[in-house]
Order: structure tokens, then sequence, then C-alpha cells
């Protein structure tokens, strides 16, 4: 007889870790089973060298206001995403309030997130980008300067090598963070596992079915030895990264039609010279190329991978028709179907600089690409600096009434009608708002065990239902227990949290 478990969650990364917590937290007497492809948790795109570990909060990233033909501005998705970010960061502190997570000095390092721009038309534009963020209250304390001798004194590897008669910009806020979603991963995970969740790896699901009494059955094989075998599941989670859009078209949910993804592999130079990492402690990204992607924004990063810090700088994109850093070349062209053809083809006519784009990257050669790295660190030497490829991205395409069909960057929850099954698509943010993706699946598939569960989730996360931006004293104290707790601040005796802003123009 079939085993029927509550609870299915496949693919072992932060996604289906962080709903497992939650789920565990709320119905601690649901069973649950996480499966992965992979030998461990968290080697995908949850594995630190395959993401940058920006904890995406807005305060560095432009993409996130972007500026209109007629040179006008909002900060409404710059404080949306800081607000997805911000219920990350409770409930990680409230895991290590509890227990449920061990020194959160394993996952989570501060790391202060900079903005660095050259040129007249960059220099105006992050200076009336600064003007409208610095007086909302979740981006308090950030910092402008066109001052270069400031400027070396946030990040000191920016301007030696540079010419004085560049103008220059940046924002600075101390606030930010660099995350190891990997370690984020398996820490839950671990947890849930010594709560009896059962966690099985080398497993691949090779197909979704929805059986009569409402129910789905999940069939697997076993990457050791090819057997087979098949478990019931009252409610499934895809969360398999690049590999969801396929397993939902196995489901065959109305709501996954139409949808279609187009993978975009990436590189990054990486130093482990102590010198030059020792010169750099900040988070430094830039304006993203003509008609490059969000996720490929060049930038300088510090990274913190196991207690040893290292620099990025990329990332530089590429393409190839996998799906998956450890998927097949065969990915993209299995999920090609009736319904999802025409959207492809016309956000692929929409986006031809993209196309202009990845064709220059996938052809440029070393020297370019430390080029590129000597924009923002001008006395850069190459022999530091060696070539990692990092994971695969799948940008989201789907149907668009007026369009026919967009290209759209982000993450996209798809869930069934009858709240039995939901899956998660697309790209950055993605991880940083993993917090903010299941509460919307919460209402959206659980909307009878929300009037119960809502209490819960507000002791997890006390701004769960509320806008932390529209309360300025509300904001601070957010900030100020989370960084007192995940420990990004130093305690003793000394305030928590330094939100006034500093300017230097």
């Amino acid at each position: 007889m079939t085993k029927t478990i509550d609870v299915a969650l496949i693919g072992g990364g932060i996604m289906s870790a962080t709903l497992g917590a939650l789920l565990h937290r709320l119905e601690p007497t649901w069973s649950i089973a996480i499966f992965e492809r992979l030998s461990e948790v968290g080697l995908e795109s949850s594995n630190p060298w395959n993401n940058a570990g920006t904890g995406h909060a807005a305060l560095c990233e432009l993409n996130y206001m972007p500026e209109g033909k007629d040179g006008s501005m909002t900060t409404a998705k710059a404080v949306d995403i800081n607000e997805q970010f911000q219920l990350s960061r409770q409930l990680w502190a409230s895991f290590v309030e509890d227990g449920t997570l061990p020194d959160p000095k394993g996952f989570i390092s501060p790391t202060p997130h900079m903005t660095f721009v050259w040129g007249d038309d960059n220099v105006d534009y992050l200076r009336r980008r600064w003007e409208l963020l610095k007086d909302e209250p979740l981006f308090a304390g950030m910092e402008y300067s066109e001052d270069a001798e400031v400027i070396r004194s946030w990040a000191p590897t920016l301007i030696p090598g540079r010419k004085k008669s560049q103008r220059i910009a940046a924002t600075r806020s101390t606030d930010g963070t660099d995350v190891d979603f990997g370690a984020l991963t398996r820490m839950l995970i671990g947890k849930l596992q010594d709560d009896g969740a059962a966690l099985s790896t080398d497993v691949t699901v090779t197909g979704l079915k929805r059986l009569p009494a409402g129910d789905w059955r999940i069939k697997l094989r076993r990457e050791v030895g090819q057997a087979k075998f098949e478990v019931n599941a009252r409610f499934v989670f895809v969360g398999a990264g690049g590999g969801a859009l396929k397993l939902l078209q196995k489901a065959r949910i109305p709501e996954a039609k139409g949808f279609a993804g187009f993978p975009i592999s990436g590189a990054f130079l990486r130093t482990d010279n102590p010198e030059v990492v020792a010169r750099h402690t900040a988070k430094v990204y830039g304006k993203a190329s003509v008609g490059a992607p969000p996720m490929s924004v060049p930038h300088l990063d510090t990274r913190v991978v196991d207690g040893e810090a290292s620099l990025l700088f990329g990332p530089y994109a590429g393409w190839s028709p996998k799906y998956l850093k450890t998927g097949s070349y065969t990915d993209m062209f299995e999920t090609i179907k009736g319904h999802n053809i025409w959207p492809m083809a016309r956000a692929g006519l929409a986006n031809l600089d993209l196309v202009s784009y990845l064709f220059g990257e996938v052809f440029a050669s070393r020297q370019q690409r430390l080029d590129a790295l000597r924009e923002f660190m001008p006395d850069a030497k190459d022999e530091d600096w060696r070539l990692i490829v990092a994971g695969q991205r799948v940008q989201v395409m789907k149907k668009d009434a007026e369009k026919g069909g967009v290209l759209q960057f982000g993450t996209e929850l798809v869930t069934g009608a009858d709240g039995t099954i939901a899956g998660l698509l697309g790209a950055s943010p993605g991880a940083s708002t993993a917090v903010h993706v299941m509460l919307t699946l919460f209402e959206r598939c659980f909307p009878e065990k929300m009037p119960v569960w809502s209490e819960t989730l507000r002791e997890l996360i006390p701004s769960y239902g509320t806008k932390l931006n529209d309360d300025p004293e509300a904001a601070r104290a957010a900030l100020e227990r989370t960084a007192r707790t995940l420990r990004l601040v130093e305690t003793s005796g000394a305030p928590a949290l330094d939100v006034a802003a500093t300017v230097k123009v």
C-alpha cells in the first residue's frame, strides 16, 4: 500500500526549508517529507557559490528603482522588496531566539550595501534616488557622497588607480547583510529531521498525478540503483528551482499553462587573496548594461562562507538550455508546449536587446571580464582572480493579454485552484523573500487555516499583516531587534543600531 504523508517538499533548497520550518511550527503533527535529487540539500541555487548571497533589501540594487523616460522615479518597489526581506529577518531572529537556528554567524554576516556609479548622468540619477529613499523609514541612515576620499573610506578598492577627473558617487547602508543560504537551508532542514521529518536525497521526482480523492501521487526514482517507488501526499510544494516548471507541467494543472522559462547561466571572478579581501568589506552594486537582466547587474561582493571571506565580481551572463546547474541540455526543449510557444515567441521578440547582451557575454574574453572588474577596482591584478561558474537562473516567460507574452524578472508563485499544490518559478530576489513567498502561499492554499495560524505567525514575524515603512518607530524597533538577535551589531552596552543619517556631498 502506498504511504500517504501530509506535506511533500520537492527540492531541498531554501524555499522548501522555509516552508517546512513554518508548517512544522503551525501544524506540528503533520508529516513532512523532503525529496532532493542531489546528494545533499542546498547544493543548487541555495549554494553560496551559486548566488551572490545578497540579503536583497533594495539598499543597493538600482533595478528596483528604474528611471522612467521622463526621469521620474518611485520608491514603491524598493520599499516593497525591503519589507519582504524584513519578514525573513524577523523569522530568522525568532528561530535564533527559540533555538531552531544555532549561532546566526553560521549563515548571516553584517555587510554594508553600497551603490557606486560614474559619469554625470549616473551620478545625477543616484543622487535623486538617494533623495527619495533617505526619508523612508526602512532606508534611514543611507549615506551619499561624491567625495573620493569618503568613498575610499567606505570601500578602499574603488578609488586607487581611478582618474581624478572622473565624476563618481556612492551610497552606503550599514544595515546590509551577506547571507549563506546553503548553510541556512542545512540548519532548517536538519532541525526538521530532528523533529521527525523525512529527508530523501539522490531521489528524482519523475511524475505527479492527481488522485480522485484529491491527494497527489508522486512517482520517484532513486539515483543509485534506479529503484522506483511512490508516495501519496495531501499537499505538494514544488521548490525545485529551475526544475519546477517541468514538474508543474507534469502535474497538468491549468494554472501552469502559458508559463515558459528562459535559462541564463552565470559566472563570477573570485579571489581568496587575503590582502585583497581585507581591503573590501561591502557589497557594491553598479548600474546594469543596456539589455542586461537584473540578475546581471555588476557587483563587487564580500562573501563569507564557512567563516572565510572571499570577493566575487560579476555576474558574467551566459546561456545554456539547462534549467539547473546539474541539469540536462534538453531541459528547455522538454518544457516547450503548445500553450507556451506563443508567449515565448512574443517575449523573445520584445527582448532582442537581452539576446544581444547575452551574445556579447558568451563570447567575452578573460581580458574583457577583467576590464569590467577594473571599472570597479582599477588596480585589480589578473593573477589574483579566477573564474567560477555560478548557478543557473530561469527567467519566467508568461502569457500577457496585451502583448501575447512577457519576460518577467523576479519570482512567480503558481498555485492550484484547490490549494493542494504550489510551485515557485523565477529568480532574484528569490531566496531573500522566501518568507514573504510562503506567507502568500498560506493565504492562497490554506485560507481556512489562517484565522488560527495568524496568531502564531505574528509571534514569529511581529510585522506580519502590517507595513513597517508606514511606522518609523516600528521600523526602527524591528531593525534593532533583528540586528541584535542575528548578531549584526555589537551589543556590549552600545545602541543596537545606528540609524542616524551621515551625509557628505
